[in-house]
């Protein structure tokens, strides 16, 4: 079975008086419709990663995340589809959610894991799975120079050049794979990161280790909202303004704080007047269904 999806990625401009003020023409990139379930960078991290699990035979794959992962529920609907089987250790106490019970529906095994043992995944997985010939390892999120190379393909897709473009920033693969792809088609697009984390200076280490050649970049690391899947009612609002405008639906853990830089640095002059900005949709929307209460 080829391991492959029919990309549907549109650009689609956002109109907004604050950009048109400014004299900003500003897009976004819809890898959010890719796949209902492998939806944005989920797809391009794990396009290559299960082609090399494919070429070495391996037909169990075995990942990692929270409790609301993206990345897990991606891995299970990828398996499902290429025909795997696959395991997800969870970290932290055994619930039930939303999301967990969507990564079930598609026959993923879960082996909720204590916080201590889930820091060092390469031992966890050796620890249960050393054994099975079948077992393939894939770090949380995706994380591989075989993730920075799928997502490195999003820049040759494009049509048009920009001055920027902005993508939320977890484990730095897909920021690296951007870069990669920046300066492999010789653009002079300035790349900005928002690392979604509090301190997320620390990024700049992960994104560095993927790059094939040292590039520049920006990292925008206040706009992180108090740390990982943190929020506040002023991002909520944003996000409920931006949905109910645009019809694109966006999340408060990675794409709503990505968004929310552009605004905000448009309208504090950080943008020549004329700039063309790309914002990245990595997908993830299902991050929404942990975070129903924030909206009331």
């Amino acid at each position: 079975m080829d391991i492959s999806l029919d990309i549907y990625s549109p650009v689609q401009q956002i109109n907004h008086k604050l950009f048109i003020d400014k004299g900003l023409k500003v897009f976004i990139k819809r890898d959010d419709l890719i796949h209902p379930m492998i939806s944005g960078n989920k797809w391009r991290k794990l396009k290559y990663v299960l082609r090399s699990a494919r070429a070495q035979n391996k037909a169990h794959l075995v990942t990692f995340g929270g409790a609301f992962s993206n990345h897990l529920l991606a891995t299970a609907a990828a398996a499902a589809k290429f025909g795997f089987k696959a395991t997800g250790f969870v970290r932290g106490e055994d619930v039930q959610n939303d999301t967990l019970f969507l990564c079930k529906l598609h026959g993923m095994k879960l082996i909720f894991t204590n916080r201590d043992s889930y820091r060092d995944k390469k031992a966890l997985f050796d620890n249960v799975f050393g054994s099975d010939e079948n077992a393939f390892f894939i770090d949380e999120g995706g994380a591989s120079a075989e993730g920075a190379k799928g997502c490195s393909e999003l820049v040759d897709e494009l049509t048009e050049t920009y001055d920027h473009i902005f993508c939320a920033c977890g484990t730095g693969t897909t920021a690296a794979g951007i870069i990669n792809g920046i300066t492999s088609n010789v653009l002079r697009t300035h790349f900005n990161a928002v690392p979604v984390f509090k301190n997320g200076e620390f990024i700049r280490d992960e994104i560095d280790r993927f790059l094939n050649v040292p590039a520049k970049y920006t990292l925008h690391t206040g706009y992180h909202f108090s740390g990982y899947a943190k929020t506040d009612p002023q991002l909520i609002q944003f996000i409920k303004q931006f949905v109910a405008d645009t019809g694109v639906l966006i999340e408060p853990v990675y794409t709503g704080k990505m968004l929310y830089s552009i605004y905000d640095l448009a309208a504090k002059n950080h943008f020549a007047p004329g700039s063309k900005i790309l914002a990245v949709h990595s997908g993830g929307i299902w991050g929404l269904l942990g975070m129903k209460d924030k909206f009331v």
